[in-house]
Parts: C-alpha cells; structure tokens; sequence
C-alpha cells in the first residue's frame, strides 16, 4: 500500500494535526499560501512537522514553479513561469534560487518542473517551458540541474501530459481525444528522456485520454504499470495529483480514491485541502 501526502490548516500545526500525522500512512505535508506568513514562521512551521516523528520524518512539498503558482511570494525571489524563461541558462539560475531558498526553511520537494507541452490547456499555458518537446527536454534538463545543484530532487508532472487537454482538472472533468501513438510522439517525449536519466519523481494527471483509456490516467493501470512502470522502466515515485479535484472526484469517495491510486500502482496519494477527507480515508483504512 502507498501512503499520503497531505495538507495542514494554517500557520502553525493544530492539536489534532500532531495527532493524525504521526500516523504511519502519511508520508509528507504539502503547503499551500495557507500556511506562510514569513520565513520564520515558516521555518518553525516545518521544524515542528519534522519533530512528530525520529523514525521515519515527515517530508514537506510545496508547488513553487513560478509566475501563477508560486505558494510563497513575501520574502522570496519572484520566479517567473517557466513559459517566459528566455534560456537555459536562466532556467537553471531559477531553479537554483527555488531549490534553494525552499531548503533553507525546511521544505524538502517542490513539485517541479512541469514537462507538460503548452498546446492549449487552459491550466497548464505558460506554466509548460514550450510546446515542443525537444525544447521542454532543453530547458528542463537545466533547470533539473539547478535543483539538483542545492540538493532538491525534482518531482515532474503531469504524466503523461496535460497540455492538449484544454478543460481544468482543479473544476472540472477533463479529456484528450488524441491517440496513444500521437501522444507518444510528443507529450511522452519529455518524460522518457528523463526517465532514462533516472529522475526521482513522477505525478499523473487526472486527464482521461479515451482513446487509450476510459479511466483517469491518475487510476489508470494501464498507464501506470504498462506504459511507466513496464514500458518506460521508471524506477521512481509516483505521485497522484490531489484527489480534491473534481476531475477524479466523480470517480468515488475519498477513501474510494485513494484505494483506487493505490491499486493503480501509485506510491504517493495527494489530500490537499479537505482535513475531514484525511480523516475519513486514515479511519476507513
């Protein structure tokens, strides 16, 4: 069985959130705007995330791409969107500077860099390096290198692309009519290129892709085990987006989910901003 990652309240940890995080199926906290007001806090946020347990810490994720989706802005560099990085070079200063201003307050793995295709997707946009893959390889090789340089292992997404699929998973459900074949031939390009070169961490979209399969790529064995575990050989982890969204909401209760993610193959289930949704699938459990 694969284990949680999930989210907290606020700024600092509640009575029943040192409760519940010690339990052995939660592996990490993610934190959103929700949780920073400066770096201190921050810092002492995370501290106290780390002390609830000396066998096996808690890890801590945040989303810090740059332009749009960047959770902490107030006392940290202004990352641009990857879409606006003008060279390689600047996308591996950039990525340096995420890696490490995020190390030093005790965040372990931004959820980054994205090697989605910018070809219309209304969520992904300038949030994607480019809509050529060979591009996307070029930049994000970089960037890779400007994490890796601080020490910051880099988690890619959303395999296995959600850069055609135009509709938001966040609000609503989500489709690419596109045939496995075209699909590999782009969207797939990134993420077997680094693949080989033996990245760390893999999140799936919640995009359906009918013409391969009728499941949400995020509880799809087909994708999963046959295409990136089987086909690709990725040895990594794997990553569900979060299961808040309405995209896969449809697909059954909390719980229901996570057993489903879990069965797909996936390492890491993702429960971002509905405590009562923790609690419900740790006591289901």
């Amino acid at each position: 069985m694969g284990q949680l990652i999930v989210g907290i309240s606020g700024v600092k940890l509640t009575p029943e959130e040192k409760q519940v995080l010690v339990h052995p199926l939660i592996a990490g906290v993610i934190l959103f705007s929700r949780n920073y007001q400066d770096k201190l806090q921050l810092a002492d946020l995370n501290a106290s995330i780390l002390a609830l347990r000396k066998n096996a810490p808690l890890s801590v994720y945040v989303d810090q791409e740059g332009g749009r989706v960047q959770r902490f802005r107030e006392g940290f560099t202004a990352l641009p969107a990857l879409g606006d990085l003008t060279s390689t070079q600047e996308a591996q200063r950039y990525a340096s500077i995420m890696a490490s201003e995020l190390k030093a307050v005790g965040v372990d793995y931004s959820f980054a860099p994205i090697v989605d295709l910018d070809r219309g997707s209304r969520v992904i946009g300038k949030r994607a390096f480019s809509a050529s893959p060979e591009h996307v390889i070029a930049y994000a090789t970089a960037y890779i290198q400007g994490m890796d340089a601080m020490g910051m292992s880099p988690i890619l997404k959303h395999f296995p692309g959600h850069g055609t699929a135009i509709h938001d998973t966040h609000v609503a459900i989500a489709t690419d009519q596109r045939a496995f074949e075209e699909i590999l031939a782009t969207d797939l390009m990134p993420f077997q290129h680094f693949i080989a070169a033996g990245v760390f961490g893999i999140m799936i979209s919640h995009v359906i892709y009918p013409a391969v399969d009728a499941l949400p790529a995020s509880i799809s064995r087909f994708w999963i085990q046959s295409i990136l575990r089987e086909r690709f050989r990725f040895q990594g982890k794997i990553f569900s987006d979060d299961l808040g969204m309405k995209a896969i909401q449809v697909w059954g209760s909390p719980l229901a989910l996570v057993q489903r993610v879990f069965a797909a193959g996936t390492d890491y289930a993702l429960l971002c901003n509905e405590w009562s949704h923790v609690l419900d699938v740790i006591r289901g459990v």
